[in-house]
């Protein structure tokens, strides 16, 4: 437009140009050579030349302090602070801040590479140790990954879970490892206390990503560290490493354009000195302004306490690209006029006449433009306006009045020296360039000064920043008294605050017309982290006459299940245990209008109730369980089984409690009673054992109660093997291994899932001269809980053939299979 679409317009408008003019406005004198005459710019001029020193040094010395601001910078990325604090998304951030931690929004994100699959136990025992050692950093709030799932699990829990062969069966270990890992890629999320602009938050990046910190990774581990403060933090250290390069090939270019312009040495010097001191202190006043937050009340906005990182790479190419156009023009003509007249003091004063006026002009209409961006409510907006508007304001004039006339003078005519021979060969080698061809050749470049100073003392009409959230302390948490503790009942028949937990019930009932039934039923509690607590049930009816077998499931999520210490309807004391499934109607949506399965009571009075379906024809329960004098049974002795790598269980049962009520079957209601067997476990353990596990319940007509667990390995071994034995008199007695033996003597394949299950066993107890041989009921009595549990597994009631010293016994029991169905066998059902 400037060389092509101007001219073509003034010469058609021609002489019509000036029709207009305003009469008011008088025309610049001229003498008789076509000049100029001196005015008011070479008045300004000369005087300043007079006393060169006088307005050098304190000119000079202005712009230095208003520089001095910017030796104190601190760059970061914009967030929503920059917005004003009506608008929405500034709301919620405000609010979420004000609530939470900001680091909670803004986490780092380590890419974890191991040597192998980082499910091995290998990997997974060096991820736990790397975790441990980030969490212990004070600046560290938490950290997320497969091997920080709940605090409760141990090194060797997490091992054992997570290099299973068939995968973790607990889905909320499958959903975390199938979310952050792949192969030998997994991913840890580390919420600092810290937002990602905190100079603690960077700081704690540079000591995850130095191999010689106390964070870093151990050997065979590699790891990048991005997100929040990384990302920050690299944005900063790029634009600062790419400055130098940037700077050097700015100036070199513009030297030698105004070298080839001005025919000198010097002034192309001078000229890049003076350009640098003007956008320098217009740097220092955009700290002072919107990082110390000076005159923000006047302004209208909240200070931010920093420079956002782009800002001064976009103010550098405007106010470089202007300042430069402003020298051209004013030295350009300062050369002509030395040309004429070989007199370095009447070139300034005629150079500062003919260019002031356009100087001004220009710088005038910009500073009223982009200072009009200090009315926008948007924060860097209103920087990059105020930050143009000073910078113009004083280059054209502080810079252009006063020290390019004082420098000028005191150079005197080393401005114009160039050596002979070189200025004979630029004037027939190259064109003399114009001033206004040069913005054409000027290039971006930031200029990012990181120099540690001290903040100006006080802050003029300003605004109070954004009150940053004290930062908690970390605390020692208050730890649970180490395991085993002991079992304190009825109290212990309530809830607790455990990984793990199920209340179990399997028992034998005969109706009124001489059928008989064996049932299951059962609630299971699971706490996983941060995952809200989530609860399953299943329910299992055996028609022994009617061979056949019924079974249905529930799932609940949230602790609206758990209605325990409320008032009993029957006496009006608190209990225990109330724990009430609805089920759900979609993920994590409780289906409130269901009728609820239950389990109430404790202390040995417990009742059941559950009705579902099977076939599209309702089963279920209502019976009341009451337990006599028969002694609680603690497992191991002290009630407390230990799992050895997997963790432990606190574990007791009431073996012999009668029940009475109705069962569902058919559309009809049958009066039933009989005997319940009751296992309570809670504690810190996921997995068991790597291949599942076989347990026995049996009660002899003797008064003979005993209770068989078998954990296998993946190998089909059994690691752990335990037994409790109640006599006819009560006394409770621990089984070791070397007790008794078990003995297949039968199977059965499922034709719904393919699994071959035991299914048959004779039992020796050489000690107490006992055969039981067990046998079940009904042969398909599997459960497919997968969308419930993640597992399927066989349950179910047993025909009892059974001789101490010869004589027979009769008796009832029941049968769990875990770990040869699909799916990972190591879950408890």
């Amino acid at each position: 437009a400037a060389v092509t679409l101007l001219p073509a317009v003034l010469s058609i408008i021609g002489p019509r140009i000036d029709s207009l003019r305003l009469p008011r406005l008088r025309r610049a004198p001229v003498d008789g050579t076509g000049l100029t005459r001196p005015g008011g710019w070479a008045r300004l001029a000369r005087w300043v030349m007079e006393r060169p020193l006088r307005v050098f040094v304190p000119t000079l010395g202005l712009l230095i302090v208003l520089g001095t601001p910017f030796l104190h910078v601190r760059f970061n990325a914009p967030d929503a602070t920059i917005l004003p604090p009506d608008v929405p998304s500034r709301q919620a951030y405000d609010l979420l801040v004000n609530e939470f931690q900001e680091g909670e929004f803004a986490p780092l994100l380590l890419a974890v590479r191991t040597d192998g699959p980082a499910t091995t136990p290998e990997n997974v025992g060096a991820l736990f140790d790397y975790s441990r050692r980030i969490s212990a950093d004070p600046r560290v709030a938490r950290v997320d990954s497969i091997v920080d799932i709940d605090p409760r699990l141990e090194r060797d829990q997490y091992q054992l879970i997570l290099s299973n062969a068939g995968g973790p069966a607990d889905r909320y270990v499958a959903d975390r490892l199938m979310r952050t890992t792949n192969g030998d890629l997994t991913t840890f999320s580390v919420i600092t206390w810290f937002g990602p602009n905190r100079t603690e938050a960077r700081a704690l990046v540079d000591d995850l990503r130095d191999p010689a910190s106390a964070l870093a990774p151990p050997a065979g581990i590699e790891v990048l560290v991005g997100g929040g403060a990384a990302e920050v933090k690299d944005v900063v250290d790029r634009i600062g490493a790419d400055f130098p390069r940037s700077a050097l090939f700015i100036l070199i270019s513009t030297y030698l354009v105004l070298f080839v312009l001005l025919r000198s040495v010097v002034l192309p010097l001078k000229a890049l000195i003076i350009n640098a001191l003007s956008i320098l202190a217009s740097f220092g006043a955009l700290v002072w302004i919107f990082q110390d937050g000076n005159l923000s009340a006047v302004l209208g906005f909240q200070p931010l306490g920093f420079v956002e990182t782009t800002l001064p790479v976009i103010l550098f190419c405007v106010l470089f690209g202007l300042s430069m156009d402003y020298e051209v023009f004013l030295l350009s003509r300062m050369k002509e006029a030395y040309d004429r007249t070989g007199d370095n003091r009447e070139a300034v004063a005629q150079g500062l006449e003919r260019s002031g006026r356009i100087v001004t002009s220009a710088a005038l209409i910009v500073v009223v433009v982009a200072g009009s961006f200090v009315f926008a409510e948007v924060v860097l907006i209103k920087a990059v306006g105020l930050g143009v508007a000073i910078a113009v304001a004083l280059d054209a004039t502080v810079v252009r009045a006063l020290l390019v006339p004082s420098t000028m003078r005191l150079l005197g005519d080393r401005n114009w020296w160039m050596p002979a021979r070189l200025r004979r060969w630029i004037g027939t080698r190259l064109p003399v360039i114009e001033g206004a061809a040069l913005q054409a050749l000027v290039l971006s470049v930031v200029a990012a000064l990181l120099l540690a100073a001290c903040s100006p003392s006080g802050r003029l009409l300003a605004n109070e920043p954004a009150a940053q959230r004290p930062v908690p302390l970390p605390t020692p948490t208050v730890g649970r008294a180490p395991d085993p503790q002991p079992v304190v009942l009825p109290r212990d028949d309530g809830t607790h605050d455990r990984l793990t937990e199920w209340w179990y019930y399997t028992g034998h009932l005969s109706a009124d017309d001489g059928r008989s039934f064996g049932f299951e039923y059962v609630i299971f509690r699971a706490e996983r982290g941060a995952f809200p607590v989530a609860w399953a049930s299943h329910l299992a009816v055996t028609d022994e006459d009617g061979d056949r077998f019924l079974y249905d499931q529930r799932s609940e999520i949230g602790p609206q299940v758990d209605l325990s210490g409320g008032e009993s309807a029957d006496d009006d004391v608190a209990t225990i245990l109330d724990l009430a499934i609805r089920g759900e109607v979609g993920p994590g949506i409780p289906a409130t209008d269901a009728v609820p399965w239950t389990i109430t009571g404790g202390d040995g009075r417990d009742r059941l109730s559950a009705l579902g379906s099977a076939d599209g024809a309702p089963f279920g329960l209502d019976v009341g369980l009451l337990d006599g004098a028969r002694p609680v049974a603690l497992h191991d002795r002290d009630g407390y089984i230990d799992f050895g790598p997997a963790g432990g269980s606190y574990y007791y049962s009431r073996t012999k409690m009668e029940a009475a009520g109705t069962l569902t079957l058919d559309g009809q209601e049958l009066e039933v009673e009989g005997m319940a067997w009751f296992d309570h476990q809670w504690g810190d353990f996921i997995a068991v054992g790597a291949g599942g596990w076989d347990w026995f319940a049996v009660n002899l007509d003797d008064g003979t109660d005993f209770t068989l667990s078998l954990v296998r390995d993946a190998e089909g071994g059994y690691p752990l093997v335990y037994g409790t034995l109640v006599r006819p008199d009560g006394r409770v007695e621990h089984l070791p291994r070397e007790a008794f033996s078990v003995t297949v003597t039968d199977e059965w394949s499922s034709e719904t899932t393919g699994a071959t299950y035991p299914a048959g066993w004779r039992i020796e107890m050489p000690d107490e001269r006992l055969v039981v041989d067990l046998e079940p009921t009904v042969a398909a009595q599997e459960l497919d809980t997968r969308p419930t549990t993640g597992v399927v597994y066989w349950e179910g009631s047993q025909v009892v053939t059974a001789a101490r010293d010869g004589v027979p016994l009769g008796g009832q029991a029941y049968v769990e299979l875990t770990g040869y169905g699909p799916g990972s066998s190591s879950q408890a059902p």
